[in-house]
């Protein structure tokens, strides 16, 4: 089937399938209208019959009251003529406590009765209502019942037909099931099947509903009313129906040639679309909806074209943003903030859900994590530093052994990771290679770290797209990483003695000062120590300066075994070290100085030839506060404490006395208004004095220098 004739035959559809669904709902409609309107007639006949009857049962109770209170039999008797004499009843019966009648009035209807306050079942149909009242004595007890009774017959059952506007019908036995009289009457199989008031339609199409018998309506009636007549709105509701067909299918054939057409000019522009040239466009006419069509079509292509340009000129804006953020970060020296960055970048740029970043650790030779992003529960380590890979060994390692890209999917038995790797779907690893010689490149492996990235967005597989913007990427974060190193072990050594390996004299008057702000601050002690190696010179002297060298390597391992890891070790210069103990005082300076002692003392040094040096040190203490308010009179106070040990014999330690207090002799002052000289009271102050070394002191605060001081080089002491 052609597009046209599909387009007719949906336009049919869509037009003549509402038609007849309409044409059926209103038919429908129509009739369920109609068969409430009946019962709405129904409903009002059966509450006109009950009001009737009601009014009549309410009528005959109040002549039977009126009746009842009445004692005097003739008067009673008046009475009930007058009842049956104006047509209020058909007639009155008054009966004994045994059921003897007492009176009764001409007309009396055959029995049985229905009584208006309770109807009774009865295998007889009932002739007349009636309306009972017992008339009692002084003591409770029955004395007379009276009847006013009213005959059920055609006149009745007339003026309630008349009352309700419908069919009412006397049915002639109690199960209500045959009529006896009324107007309008319905058939038995009418009401035969009827329960209570229920409704029912008749033959000849009426509609049919069962009243009583029950209280305040003890008569089996039934009113029924006519159908209504819907046979004239069925022929026009077909006419409409066959008009509305004959005009879609003429609206139908014109709209499909209309409409074919621009479509197979849309089709046209279309395909040339999905061959790639987004200067195709369509020509619109009319302003209708395939011309909105057509309008559409133009700017999608338009806007096709624009998104294209953006991605292209975005995707360059992308590489020039990389390229700059590499650069940036290879002038960065915080290696922490670059990797960090690093990883977001990288992950941002590839669409990746989770990532990690491993540099070579060159005393273990493993790989060793250092930041991580998304991984959750993909590795059991918590932190990204208890991730350690030796290189060669699963992906990472073997991409930091080859220095070779690469990507891809994991198989369901987990290669090729290997069991510390974080598990994963899909994986991109890239390795850092910053140039360098080729002694470097046979000292390590391949690579200095690996960057890895796992699970794309969207479960894809990481494309070449993505591995040649990482690799790129990671060429400049390479060589930001091996900056950062560089710059890092630049500044170790600047700090560092390059054959002791403590730190050297420009970090201690760094360190110093910082420890003495920190003191100050916090109201704390902080103990000096200055270690000065025993007759040194002779050992470079007889053995040889490299000797020396080992010595003082031996020494300063000693040292640092000695101490806390609070605790800093310097060499000052020469054979001369500096300890800093932070919050230590001359008692606890003591014990670490004489644990030190021991240390080089009780063990000779063993040097190479199998000869073995024994060698002393001498260590001059100062704690700060006591000794001195700034850091160098401090340490210039430690320095005079070693002079002190050494002149008490060598393999010693002292501890520097306290400055003496000088007293400041009184100065006369002019008051101005008096003119007379007022003399000062004098002040101990702790200064310096002038004099002799004490040589049973410790040291001695003569000759303290106030500023900082060259470390002094091998002076042999």
């Amino acid at each position: 089937m052609t597009l046209r004739g599909r387009l007719t035959s949906a336009f049919l559809a869509v037009v003549l399938g509402p038609v007849l669904l309409g044409a059926v709902f209103v038919g429908g409609a129509v009739d369920a209208l109609g068969r409430d309107r009946a019962h709405e007639r129904l409903d009002l006949a059966a509450g006109a019959v009950r009001t009737e009857i009601g009014a009549l049962c309410e009528r005959l109770s109040a002549s039977a009251d009126a009746l009842a209170v009445i004692p005097d039999p003739g008067q009673r008797a008046g009475l009930a003529e007058l009842v049956v004499s104006r047509g209020l009843a058909s007639a009155v019966q008054v009966v004994d406590a045994t059921g003897a009648p007492r009176l009764t009035t001409a007309g009396l209807p055959a029995s049985p009765w229905a009584d208006c306050a309770a109807p009774a079942p009865s295998a007889e149909p009932p002739h007349a209502i009636a309306a009972r009242v017992e008339i009692r004595d002084a003591f409770g007890l029955r004395v007379a019942v009276v009847y006013v009774v009213q005959a059920v017959d055609a006149t009745l059952v007339r003026r309630l037909a008349a009352a309700t506007g419908g069919g009412v019908t006397l049915l002639d036995d109690a199960a209500g099931t045959a009529p006896r009289d009324g107007a309008e009457p319905a058939g038995p199989a009418s009401v035969r099947w009827l329960t209570g008031d229920g409704t029912a339609v008749s033959g000849d199409g009426r509609y049919v509903r069962r009243l009583g018998p029950v209280p305040g309506q003890p008569l089996p009636l039934s009113v029924s009313v006519p159908a209504p007549d819907r046979r004239d709105l069925f022929a026009v509701l077909f006419g409409i129906v066959l008009l509305a067909g004959a005009l879609a299918v003429l609206v139908a054939a014109a709209l499909a040639r209309s409409t074919t057409r621009p479509l197979a000019e849309l089709v046209r522009a279309a395909d040339r679309v999905a061959g790639g040239d987004l200067d195709t466009r369509v020509p619109v006419r009319g302003h209708d909806e395939v011309a909105r069509l057509g309008g559409a079509f133009n700017r999608m292509t338009r806007e096709t074209q624009a998104y294209v340009q953006a991605l292209t000129a975005g995707r360059d804006q992308l590489r020039r943003n990389l390229r700059t953020l590499g650069e940036t970060l290879s002038g960065t020296h915080d290696l922490d903030r670059i990797l960090r960055v690093l990883l977001r970048t990288a992950m941002v740029a590839t669409g990746a859900r989770a990532g990690l970043v491993l540099l070579h650790d060159p005393e273990t030779g493993h790989l060793v994590g250092r930041c991580a992003d998304g991984l959750g529960d993909r590795t059991p380590h918590a932190e990204p530093a208890a991730l350690r890979i030796a290189v060669g060994r699963g992906l990472l390692g073997a991409v930091a052994a080859t220095a070779e890209p690469r990507r891809g999917r994991v198989h369901p038995d987990g290669g090729p990771l290997c069991p510390e790797e974080p598990r994963c779907r899909t994986y991109v690893a890239v390795p850092f290679c910053p140039p360098h010689d080729d002694a470097a490149a046979d000292s390590g492996p391949a690579a200095t770290g690996v960057l890895a990235l796992y699970d794309r967005l969207g479960a894809d597989d990481f494309d070449d797209v993505d591995l040649g913007t990482l690799r790129t990427f990671a060429g400049q974060a390479a060589v930001a990483v091996e900056n950062v190193r560089v710059h890092e072990e630049a500044q170790r050594l600047s700090l560092t003695d390059p054959v002791t390996g403590l730190w050297n004299y420009r970090y201690l008057q760094e360190s110093i000062r910082r420890e003495v702000e920190r003191a100050s601050r916090f109201g704390r002690t902080l103990a000096v120590l200055v270690l000065d190696l025993d007759h040194f010179k002779a050992v470079n002297d007889t053995y040889g300066h490299a000797v020396g060298d080992a010595v003082l390597v031996e020494f300063a391992r000693r040292v640092r075994a000695g101490l806390r890891e609070v605790d800093l070790a310097f060499r000052q210069g020469g054979e001369e070290f500096v300890v800093l103990l932070p919050e230590t005082d001359s008692d606890g300076a003591a014990t670490v100085a004489e644990r030190l002692g021991a240390a080089v003392r009780d063990s000779p040094v063993p040097v190479s030839g199998g000869l073995r040096v024994p060698v002393t040190v001498s260590i001059g203490i100062a704690v700060y506060p006591r000794h001195g308010a700034v850091a160098q009179r401090v340490l210039d106070a430690a320095d005079e404490a070693v002079y002190a040990a050494k002149r008490a014999g060598r393999d010693t330690y002292r501890v520097c006395a306290p400055p003496p207090a000088v007293t400041v002799p009184a100065v006369p002052l002019l008051d101005l208004d008096s003119e007379l000289d007022v003399p000062l009271n004098p002040v101990s102050v702790a200064g310096e004095a002038d004099g002799a070394d004490d040589e049973g002191a410790a040291a001695t605060s003569s000759g303290v220098p106030s500023g900082p001081q060259t470390p002094r080089q091998s002076r042999g002491r």
